[in-house]
């Protein structure tokens, strides 16, 4: 992987579904709704001063949301940080920075 560029899009995988799993509450407490799915599709990642992941997540039958997710380098020990989201997405919409 490229430094500062994002990967191919990937099929998720179950380090991604961790990923997700460990920002779902806060992204809940911010939509201020629960989801009783919760499944990751796809994801990219960016390297950068850690790793960005952008992950598409089935929240309901035909509904998306997609997520950015910041994990910071290891030697730093911080918590994955859900850095933005947006809702309202398709499975066909593509995943791209934001």
């Amino acid at each position: 992987m490229m430094c500062g560029g994002a990967s191919a899009t990937k099929p998720a995988t179950a380090e991604t579904q961790r990923i997700a799993d460990a920002v779902k509450t806060e992204l809940e407490e911010k939509e201020n709704r629960k989801f009783p799915i919760f499944k990751t599709i796809e994801f990219k990642s960016q390297l950068v001063a850690g790793v960005n992941y952008f992950i598409k997540v089935l929240v309901g039958e035909e509904e998306f949301i997609h997520l950015r997710v910041f994990q910071s380098l290891p030697h730093e020990n911080k918590p994955l940080e859900l850095s933005s989201y947006q809702t309202n997405k398709a499975k066909t919409d593509e995943l791209a920075y934001f």
